[in-house]
């Protein structure tokens, strides 16, 4: 009795060996047919199946939800953040998302799937998700991943989405329908004096140093997917005469004296740390217009470069070695206080041949 038993155990786990043999062998034959003979219908007028389409859903979800895991900086919606998310939106994503008080086009609502329309985005993810889903991409969506590797950038685009769900026509267009002074004045202001902290005053800059960066962004050897997106476009001639097309900034002939641990650092340097003032100014002699002059340029935005000098990614010029090194030994408080000394000194292009009014060297 007891041989007869593992006898008809030993069958029974034999059956079930082979029934598992057999369902496995002809599911990858159904697999193979489907492939081999183009079974599945991928007309994107017949869409998924309901089961397919509950599937990949799912996996899309539970994908993004296991991995975003970056948080939210503090101060996320501001009108600063939201104002550079709403540049970037315009240019790169409302051709797919829509904009606010308006449907998507008729084109765009047949893709398969349809990409949601920008108002419902900020109640379906939470930030740090809406961030991975930017920066990520998604494969068999359409949704391109960010066109670069720094993570910091993506911020804006979240703020500005979640500020969307709320935003009405007239709103929309006063953060983006400045094109008509120029692509750039959307972001950097009239003239490229740029009222946004977070973005860059261009009218302080040489144009030689304008153009450098402006070609490092399209070549992709300066890490921004927002300045990519915007570089994309630009031709060498054009970059030519965008370089050279801004402003001068308005000099103020009130003298100031700069005291403090900001302006020791940049006029000494610290062990490791060189002086900023060589390079960077202000000094009476014209700078080099390799390098960037720093007076009068917003504190936030100087804080973020010097932090991705310090930290990386950043990329640039021929020179942008010098920076990481000089960078690299930089304090969190040192980096706090170079921003506040540069960005309190009067705004002026230094690569002239007179001294700017109003600053001390």
């Amino acid at each position: 009795m007891t041989r007869l038993r593992r006898l008809l155990a030993r069958i029974d786990g034999f059956s079930v060996t082979l029934t598992l043999g057999v369902l496995a062998v002809a599911g990858l034959l159904a697999l193979a047919l489907v492939i081999g003979f183009g079974l599945y219908n991928v007309s994107a007028r017949k869409g998924h199946f309901a089961p397919v389409e509950w599937v990949f859903h799912t996996i899309f979800r539970n994908s993004v939800a296991m991995r975003a895991a970056d948080h939210a900086p503090e101060r996320l919606d501001t009108p600063e953040m939201i104002a550079l998310g709403a540049g970037h939106y315009e240019q790169a994503c409302r051709i797919c998302h829509g904009r606010p008080g308006a449907p998507q086009s008729a084109t765009i609502r047949a893709m398969e799937p349809a990409p949601p329309h920008l108002q419902s985005l900020a109640g379906a993810w939470n930030p740090s998700e809406l961030h991975w889903i930017i920066h990520q991409g998604a494969k068999m969506t359409g949704m391109p991943a960010w066109p670069a590797v720094r993570k910091d950038d993506v911020w804006p685009v979240v703020a500005f989405l979640r500020a969307a769900a709320q935003m009405d026509s007239a709103s929309y267009d006063l953060l983006t329908g400045r094109p008509a002074q120029g692509a750039c004045s959307m972001c950097h202001g009239a003239g490229g004096a740029s009222r946004n902290t977070l973005i860059p005053r261009l009218d302080i800059l040489s144009p030689e140093y304008i153009a450098s960066s402006l070609h490092a962004y399209r070549d992709g050897r300066r890490d921004s997917g927002i300045m990519a997106q915007a570089a994309s476009r630009l031709d060498d001639a054009t970059i030519a005469q965008l370089s050279s097309s801004f402003d001068e900034p308005e000099e103020t002939a009130e003298k100031m004296t700069m005291t403090g641990p900001g302006a020791e650092l940049a006029a000494r340097g610290r062990g490791s740390v060189p002086s900023c003032r060589a390079c960077h100014g202000p000094w009476p002699a014209p700078l080099n217009t390799a390098f960037p002059a720093l007076a009068g340029q917003h504190g936030p935005y100087l804080r973020r470069q010097l932090l991705l000098w310090r930290d990386g990614p950043r990329g640039g010029g021929e020179l942008e070695q010098l920076m990481h090194l000089a960078a690299r030994d930089l304090t969190n408080a040192e980096i706090e206080n170079l921003a506040a000394y540069y960005s309190a000194l009067p705004p002026a292009r230094l690569d002239r041949n007179t001294h700017p009014k109003g600053t001390t060297p």
